[in-house]
């Protein structure tokens, strides 16, 4: 007998692969650096917005987002009409690929780079055009230009790239620009934005205001610290925030999310000050690492990279055995959140122990 049979397409979507919580050690507190999240609790202020949202939680979300469009127009100088928000700029992924793909047309990003990619593109029915990345964890844009077609739609730029680390610069970005075709979608994602400390860094909103075909996502949950109530948001030509609008998930941001997010943009100076604190942290914990032997690619979000190939399981269980866990991709390396001093501080001896 037959059975309902989903789409072809859906069987091929490869499973995301959360960080792992931290596991219980006798005699230590124990660590999750597997999931890049910032280590804070929310500052006060965001926290009774939060509260006082869910205490109405009877009632629908604002459908349109009004007061969280208002203060991103505001915060970023852009009208209203070119904003889209969601539930994460990971959700503005799946909703470019559904809304600007039809089956079979590619999307080029690089590899190994954010999870999502390879599943957002599958559950549209697209085709993965995967290019790698460099020996030292960057974009090959030369590449990426190169491998553009007649069928490529769309093309993805996760800048600091997740999970290696290294950002894009504006020249960089200027000159793949030039390469790529007006009617391909070039996606700047820049979830670890303000964590960036380089000398030539992407103005993101400059090349959306310059090209009809740059669309720029951000998240809340890094740098803010919303990780737990997911919502992001998208800064894109105006028929491309439409049409962002129109495929997205009814009522999806919620009442508690749009609060929150709304009080972090106001106490943004505050947040700031405690991704500056999380920068010099990272800077240390690079610095530590090298001491012990490693030569890690250049890392400008809120967590390293570690090359280990074959090794990575290993390492991975030799953390959790000392109370960290981190983020393994087997057979490539293991990707470590930036996390409370002692939490990294334990992650750089086990490091000195795998160096030697």
């Amino acid at each position: 007998m037959s059975s309902p049979q989903p789409r072809p397409n859906v069987s091929a979507i490869p499973a995301y692969v959360a960080g792992k919580p931290p596991t219980p050690v006798p005699g230590m507190r124990s660590y999750k650096l597997s999931s890049n999240e910032n280590p804070h609790v929310p500052l006060p202020g965001v926290l009774e917005a939060a509260v006082g949202a869910a205490a109405r939680m009877n009632r629908y979300p604002d459908m349109g987002s009004s007061e969280l469009y208002a203060a991103l127009s505001d915060r970023f100088d852009v009208p209203v009409e070119d904003l889209a928000v969601a539930t994460g700029s990971v959700a503005l992924i799946y909703q470019l690929a559904q809304a600007f793909c039809e089956p079979g047309d590619e999307v080029v990003f690089a590899w190994r780079s954010f999870e999502a990619y390879p599943i957002a593109v599958a559950a549209a029915a697209a085709t993965a055009v995967q290019v790698p990345v460099t020996a030292d964890g960057r974009h090959d844009l030369a590449a990426m230009a190169a491998a553009i077609t007649e069928r490529t739609r769309v093309v993805l730029v996760c800048t600091p790239n997740n999970p290696t680390g290294p950002a894009v610069s504006q020249a960089e970005l200027d000159a793949f620009l030039a390469q790529v075709p007006p009617h391909v979608l070039v996606v700047v994602d820049e979830a670890y934005v303000e964590f960036v400390r380089i000398d030539d860094p992407i103005d993101a909103m400059a090349a959306y205001r310059s090209h009809q075909n740059v669309v720029v996502t951000r998240t809340f949950s890094k740098a803010y610290g919303l990780a737990g109530l997911r919502v992001g948001f998208a800064v894109a030509p105006t028929p491309i925030a439409t049409a962002l609008r129109a495929v997205s998930l009814p009522f999806g941001v919620s009442s508690v999310a749009q609060a929150a997010a709304v009080a972090s943009l106001e106490r943004e100076a505050e947040l700031l000050a405690r991704v500056e604190a999380l920068v010099e942290e990272r800077d240390r914990v690079v610095t530590g690492l090298a001491e012990v032997g490693w030569n890690v690619p250049d890392a400008q979000g809120n967590f390293v990279w570690l090359e280990l190939g074959d090794r990575t399981l290993d390492f991975a269980a030799a953390a959790e055995a000392k109370g960290i866990m981190v983020r393994p991709f087997a057979g490539d390396g293991a990707r470590v959140s930036i996390g409370e001093y002692e939490a990294n501080d334990r992650f750089i001896e086990l490091a000195g122990e795998w160096a030697r």
